[in-house]
């Protein structure tokens, strides 16, 4: 049976070192924290470790795999945005926490991936991590599809807890999976149809229509024999799923591949695109047709763009959706692209729910075990 932080009193905490793994994987765009969603969800759990007396010391990521990445950059204004005075631990220093903790309450160990064996989920690294601690806490819910060290392997050595957020992300994503059919509309959007063909799969059964745009739609349009020119296609990604509930743009929007916004065309109804042309938005037809539906419906969940958001002549099909799940009284909406672009026109704070997950909120979705959560006690 999983366990979760709050279950634990001032009293238990007062004094005790605590090894917290959050989730700071976040994009750095000159030296400056681009976008912080993230980084102030898990502030909750920070705040009450340290408003109950622990020492933390956080573990985090920073990069895919392996990765030389630091956080040294950042560290000032992580610091600002958590509202905590932040001292950054080297991998190497990880024997002098005793000494750091007497001039800090709250540490940072720099990039858990520079070690190989983060990946490897070694022991020996966990036994290291663990040293000297007395309690684990896992609040990095968007890494716990991961088979890593500090998300798996650590929970044999010490009592082991789940974080405030971590709890809010299961409670909504179990009920995404289990409110009724009626009435709950899927969107998904962005790249990568092998990680969202489970999540269609799962939800034929389990939505009353799934909407299907960006770049997922193209592998769709290709079965159907429509060429779809120079667009990202996941050729790998055999689509044996067919249903009624699945709903396919009616227009989309072109462009010459690299000349962008001046070759900009409409495909209405969905025609053969050119060898140069890369399907880039949904169509306003589409957009008008799937705001309807997601504003009469009682949820939607929405994971991924529908096209090319970043480019201002290709962000209104996503903007459309993104107010139309705004107006839905119950929303959970997903994954970082997702949030960057509700970010962008000013509507993140508009749903019932903002996943911190990408891959980790698929994975749950798909019905698939995540390896954290198996590792906190929560599938038993």
């Amino acid at each position: 049976m999983i366990k979760y932080i709050n279950e634990l009193k001032k009293e238990d905490l007062e004094n005790k070192k605590v090894l917290l793994r959050v989730d700071f994987d976040i994009p750095i765009i000159d030296g400056k924290i681009a976008e912080d969603y993230r980084i102030k969800a898990q502030k909750e759990t920070i705040d009450y470790l340290i408003n109950a007396g622990a020492r933390v010391l956080m573990v985090v990521h920073l990069g895919h795999e392996i990765s030389d990445a630091s956080f040294s950059p950042i560290v000032e204004e992580l610091g600002t945005i958590l509202g905590q005075t932040l001292t950054l631990v080297p991998r190497l220093e990880l024997t002098s926490i005793n000494f750091l903790f007497e001039k800090c309450q709250l540490l940072l160990l720099d990039n858990i991936r520079q070690d190989s064996l983060e990946i490897q989920n070694d022991d020996g690294l966990a036994v290291r991590l663990a040293n000297g601690f007395d309690y684990y806490v896992n609040d990095a819910f968007a890494t716990m599809h991961r088979n890593h060290t500090s998300i798996v392997a650590v929970t044999k050595h010490l009592p082991s807890y789940a974080g405030l957020l971590v709890r809010k992300e299961v409670d909504n994503l179990e009920q995404a999976m289990r409110a009724p059919m009626e009435g709950k509309i899927l969107v998904l959007g962005g790249a990568k149809i092998s990680t969202k063909m489970p999540v269609i799969k799962n939800f034929i059964e389990r939505a009353e229509k799934i909407l299907i745009g960006g770049a997922l739609a193209n592998n769709f349009f290709k079965t159907q024999g429509i060429k779809v020119g120079a667009s990202v296609v996941d050729d790998a990604v055999a689509l044996d799923v067919k249903s009624e509930n699945i709903i396919l743009p009616r227009d989309f929007i072109t462009a010459e591949k690299g000349s962008e916004s001046s070759s900009v065309k409409l495909y209405k109804p969905p025609a053969n695109v050119g060898e140069a042309e890369a399907i880039l938005d949904i169509g306003p037809e589409t957009a008008e047709e799937w705001a309807e539906i997601i504003e009469r419906a009682k949820m939607v969940i929405w994971n991924g763009p529908m096209g090319y958001f970043e480019h201002k002549d290709f962000e209104e099909g996503t903007e459309i959706i993104a107010e139309a799940v705004s107006k839905v009284e119950r929303s959970i909406v997903g994954g970082g692209d997702t949030i960057v672009a509700v970010d962008k026109f000013g509507l993140l704070d508009k749903y019932g729910f903002v996943s911190t997950g990408g891959g980790a909120m698929l994975e749950f979705l798909a019905g698939n075990k995540l390896p954290g959560l198996e590792a906190l006690g929560y599938y038993k």
